[in-house]
């Protein structure tokens, strides 16, 4: 979007403006168009010189002349009428008052949703830049996944306003360079506009980085001199041998861009007299067949560099980019980049997604089908899982990333994935199901951990089981949006609904306290009485008010007090008997019917690690508030502390008489530094059947003696204390304990 300021235009300037700020430059470009759709064009233009009249952008043309340049630009890309109408209207709702109501009166709904796709949200309240920014982007790749032709006007907008930066105070350079470079430009190459690409990267390095820029344009234009005999006679040579095999080639330079230099000298710390592949050669030929024919010809007229050569035919790049590179050792020992394509994809390579109107408008009846659209549509799948605006933006960056590998299914179906992806990357990108599922994986028929990243060529291989469940440790390794945004949705679903159960348990729980055996809301009798419980409380649901109940929002004690008031006043009474049986049972085990623990909670249960407890330590339980039910030993310093301040948050928890599982505890060792020390001790625990998790073994190599640190997993604290017993009568151990507050556990 440009910025306007509105100021009387003087008539010496307002004449020598006229020319830019007319329709008839834009009109040689339109000769692909009917003519009724010109004359919509036309209309659009005229409505937006209206609308914009008296605005000057910064360099003080009138401000039509940026509308003019965005909708000159999607010409060049071919796009339809309604995109070159919505370009000429970009700005309209946004700078110019004009509602998206009239917008549809006058030029149709599919224009108006274009140009409402494009319009910042400036009439939203938002905390923070940062937020906005969110916002923004979100509806604008929202919109853009539903039509393609709004990112390509944004796109088209973003260009002309970066050619024209120069002209906007020097303050505002850094932060719209730097977005263009990190939002913008990664987006026109995940849709394959090459140039577009190149030029927002160079021009964004340009006002980023002004003494940068002008030092390696210099170097550039010496190189390009030096170099200019070499290159003309590298092309000589290459016309000569393909006229010797009588095969027809197109060939052209190709000159790397100055921020792709700066990006490689930076990255591998190579000076500019280092970078030597700055120069190509592109052959443009007329089959698939002859690509490769071209490239034998051309290793057999120079040696070509080991390791250099890639094969993107076979396997397009993500955005549907297709050619065959290799670098040849030229004359005086110059490396030489080539690259080999047909016509065909010589549009893509350079337009990406528009390369789909370039080629309807030469082949009327080619098919609809559009570029990246795997993409596109993989962005209204993450919103369908994220409403947050900054966590949908965060899910989208991860896959901006231009770099691919390209790994194979079991039955020879080839994937791209993002750069580093791992094996549930792999397994999201085939099904949401599938990945949710994933228990185990194999790489070319070998047993692998699910966060090994992949390599290309692999042969991926997930093996899937009913009960398993996405785990949140997933979170720190997964690289796709796809599957950060498919497991937090799974984790999130998960946590309310145990949540929602635990706060049911709670209420009933305190409710007994209080006399009330149970009572579901359910009975017409009780709606208006749950009505102003939750009118008192703030929430809208049932379900919520026990969701935040069981995330420690809201306390069980406090609610149900409430609610036995407004019982009271309905006439309801405590059961007399229900209420001495509670009150006695409170006062002999403290628990008050407590909770019960064995091991299958998941998102709305944790076991607090400063102090570890397992089956058989006196346990309390905190209600932290949004956190669920932390649960700790009853000797824990942190959970005296807590208590302290906030008592009213404990409950009463106990363990289940059958655990479903095991669960994590620590052990420290102190042992003689000797040889095999390790394999002594891990021998001992394996033989009391406990799971060592983690091992830490401190920095004190060479002292006599060593103090080592196990995470293992035990199922109690009988357990525990086998497996402590058994390092105890180990040679070289000298004192085994349990690390931190030890609950019931205590060496003896």
């Amino acid at each position: 979007m440009g910025t306007a300021t509105t100021t009387p235009i003087p008539v010496n300037a307002a004449v020598a403006n006229a020319a830019s700020a007319s329709f008839a430059g834009l009109t040689a470009k339109l000769d692909y168009l009917s003519a009724s759709d010109v004359e919509q064009v036309r209309a659009a233009y005229r409505f937006a010189d209206q609308a914009h009249l008296g605005q000057l952008r910064n360099s003080g043309e009138p401000y039509i002349t940026h509308p003019i340049a965005v909708a000159a630009q999607c010409a060049e890309w071919k796009l339809d009428a309604q995109a070159l109408m919505a370009a000429l209207l970009h700005d309209a709702l946004e700078d110019c008052g004009v509602t998206k109501i009239e917008l549809i009166e006058r030029f149709g709904s599919p224009v108006a949703e274009l140009v409402d796709g494009l319009t910042k949200l400036d009439k939203l309240q938002f905390n923070t830049r940062e937020e906005n920014q969110a916002e923004s982007f979100r509806k604008m790749l929202l919109a853009m996944a539903r039509d393609v032709r709004v990112i390509l006007i944004k796109l088209a907008d973003r260009s002309h306003n970066m050619r024209t930066l120069s002209d906007s105070p020097r303050s505002k350079w850094g932060r719209i360079a730097s977005e263009t470079l990190d939002i913008y430009a990664p987006i026109a190459h995940r849709l394959g506009l090459n140039n577009t690409y190149r030029e927002l990267q160079d021009l964004s390095f340009k006002h980023l980085r002004p003494w940068r820029y002008a030092i390696l344009t210099k170097a550039v234009t010496k190189a390009r001199s030096r170099r200019r005999d070499l290159i003309q006679k590298v092309q000589k040579d290459v016309e000569a041998v393909f006229a010797g095999a009588n095969m027809p080639v197109r060939i052209a330079g190709r000159e790397k861009s100055l921020f792709s230099i700066y990006k490689k000298m930076q990255n591998k710390h190579l000076s500019f007299a280092q970078v030597t592949d700055i120069y190509g050669l592109r052959i443009l030929v007329p089959t698939v067949i002859d690509c490769y024919k071209a490239l034998g010809l051309l290793h057999q007229l120079y040696k070509p560099v080991p390791g250099r050569f890639k094969d993107h035919i076979a396997i397009a790049k993500l955005n549907g980019y297709q050619s065959l590179h290799t670098t040849l050792v030229g004359p005086a020992g110059i490396n030489v980049e080539f690259q080999m394509r047909t016509e065909a994809m010589h549009i893509v390579a350079e337009s990406g997604v528009a390369a789909h109107w370039l080629y309807k408008a030469s082949h009327p009846d080619a098919s609809s089908d559009r570029l990246g659209s795997q993409w596109l549509q993989s962005l209204l799948d993450i919103q369908d899982e994220t409403r947050d605006a900054a966590e949908f933006w965060d899910h989208v960056k991860v896959d901006l990333f231009p770099d691919a590998v390209y790994v194979f299914t079991p039955k020879s179906q080839i994937l791209a994935l993002p750069r580093g992806a791992t094996v549930v990357d792999f397994a999201y990108a085939i099904h949401s199901n599938v990945g949710d599922r994933t228990v185990a994986a194999r790489i070319n028929g070998e047993q692998v951990p699910l966060r090994t990243e992949l390599k290309n060529g692999d042969v991926v291989e997930v093996v899937t089981a009913q009960i398993s469940a996405p785990n949140p440790n997933w979170l720190d390794f997964v690289r796709t949006g796809r599957a950060r945004s498919k497991i937090r949705h799974h984790l999130k679903t998960m946590e309310q609904t145990e949540s929602e159960s635990l706060g049911e348990r709670l209420l009933q729980q305190a409710l007994r306290a209080e006399g009330f055996d149970t009572f579901t809301g359910d009975q017409a009798d009780f709606a208006a009485i749950w009505d102003k419980l939750l009118r008192f409380t703030g929430n809208k649901t049932r379900n919520e008010l026990l969701t935040d109940i069981g995330l420690g929002k809201r306390i069980a004690n406090i609610v149900a007090k409430r609610l036995v008031h407004l019982l009271t006043e309905a006439g309801h009474k405590p059961d007399a008997l229900l209420l001495t049986r509670e009150r006695f049972t409170a006062h002999e085990s403290g628990a008050a019917s407590g909770i019960v623990l064995d091991g299958s909670e998941s998102a709305s249960v944790q076991f607090a690690k400063c102090c570890m407890p397992i089956p058989g330590d006196k346990i309390v339980g905190y209600l932290g508030r949004g956190e669920g039910l932390v649960v700790h030993t009853q000797d824990c310093q942190v959970a005296r502390r807590l208590r302290h301040k906030d008592a009213e948050r404990f409950i009463g928890v106990e363990w289940s008489e059958e655990p479903v599982r095991s669960f994590k505890t620590s052990i420290t060792v102190t042992g003689s530094n000797s040889k095999g020390m390790l394999a002594k001790m891990a021998t001992a625990l394996a033989a009391a059947e406990a799971d060592i998790i983690d091992i830490d073994m401190g920095q004190e190599g060479g002292q006599e003696a060593r103090q080592l640190r196990f995470l293992v997993s035990v199922r109690d604290t009988a357990h525990l204390e086998v497996a402590l017993r058994n390092l105890r009568h180990t040679p070289s151990v000298l004192k085994a304990e349990r690390s931190g507050a030890a609950g019931n556990a205590e060496p003896s």
